[in-house]
């Protein structure tokens, strides 16, 4: 048995929770204490107690002190649940960035219903992961570059891939949806047409099943793209995204348009922690000109950790007051380390009355 890693579980009524803690080495003689939480079976958040490496004694007081702080809330050890894949080099730059989307507003949808060129796919509401094989390694990459660590049934399922590949898609629990293939062999498929390497994913995935890979559900005519719409929204899914099947992997976003677009049924933003208040609530804050502008508060459910003030969480909200910048009817959706806190700009918002 590992000392120096541990999971925990926990589980009470509709709570459903692990907590994985280890101590890894980090350069000569020092280490790190690296923690991933969340639900069961969904994408774990990762982090660690040391921002810089410790000697020894000093991480396994930490790792203690952690495991005492959870096994005190309820949480034990087990067998059960979804293993979780970490790495010691996470949040390593791996030189590999993604495309990124702009929105589209409704008064455009016709235009990509009915130009041929573009295909439409829905929109998973998860988040953004590309997954590299490499002969046995198998490296999760998230939106910023960052290397991050995987739930072990998808680094598996990748694993069981025959050709090295690098793969670009929407996490959701352990379910990698998957919507690009940048590498396959030896070859950047990046500047070749999406339509080429739509083609050359669907027969990657046909070879291989997975449930942990599931490619997205694509339409090209009108008619296609005009029912799956309506069939998600119905649903209550968050959105779509269309894509010129002409053009090629563009890393980074565009300053507007683009080759790829997207338009989501309901209104999310990406904010910043500036304060925790009273009964499991946080104030939110969007950053304009460089200051921080308040946007009112959220509450945080009781199966979900309150977050630290300079954290950023992301919030689901039906539009924002003008006058005040406050979210109506905010929604808290949980954390995202994966976004810089300067990325939360007040740009994001939809007012009310052009919604």
């Amino acid at each position: 048995m590992n000392e120096d890693s541990i999971t925990l579980y926990y589980h009470e009524g509709s709570s459903d929770k692990i907590y994985k803690a280890d101590i890894v080495p980090s350069g000569k003689d020092l280490f790190k204490v690296e923690f991933a939480y969340g639900r069961r079976g969904q994408t774990l958040q990762t982090g660690t107690k040391t921002s810089t490496p410790v000697p020894y004694a000093k991480a396994r007081a930490l790792f203690d002190k952690l495991v005492s702080e959870k096994t005190g809330k309820g949480y034990t050890q087990g067998e059960d649940g979804t293993p979780y894949q970490g790495t010691s080099s996470e949040q390593r730059n791996t030189g590999i960035a993604c495309q990124l989307l702009n929105p589209i507003e409704e008064a455009e949808l016709d235009r990509y219903m009915n130009d041929p060129r573009y295909c439409m796919q829905e929109k998973h509401d998860g988040r953004r992961l590309l997954v590299r094989k490499q002969g046995a390694c198998i490296t999760g990459i998230n939106r910023r570059g960052l290397e991050v660590g995987i739930p072990k049934p998808l680094a598996e399922a990748v694993a069981a891939l025959s050709p090295d590949c690098l793969l670009d898609g929407e996490a959701v629990g352990d379910t990698l949806y998957v919507f690009d293939l940048l590498h396959l062999f030896d070859s950047d498929l990046r500047t070749k047409p999406y339509s080429r390497r739509l083609l050359d994913l669907a027969l990657l995935l046909f070879e291989h099943e997975a449930s942990c890979l599931q490619m997205v559900s694509t339409a090209e005519t009108a008619e296609d793209k005009k029912e799956l719409f309506g069939r998600l929204k119905n649903e209550g899914r968050e959105g779509v995204v269309f894509k010129d099947m002409t053009s090629r992997y563009t890393p980074g976003r565009p300053s507007s348009g683009g080759p790829q677009v997207k338009f989501k049924f309901c209104e999310t933003a990406s904010c910043v922690v500036t304060g925790q208040n009273l009964k499991r609530s946080v104030s939110l804050g969007l950053y304009r000109d460089g200051s921080i502008v308040d946007c009112g508060n959220v509450t945080i459910p009781p199966d979900k950790a309150v977050p630290e003030t300079g954290s950023v969480v992301e919030i689901r909200y039906l539009y924002a007051f003008p006058e005040s910048n406050a979210l109506y009817q905010p929604v808290y959706l949980g954390p995202r380390e994966d976004i810089p806190e300067q990325d939360c700009d007040i740009d994001q918002i939809k007012y009310k009355g052009t919604v």
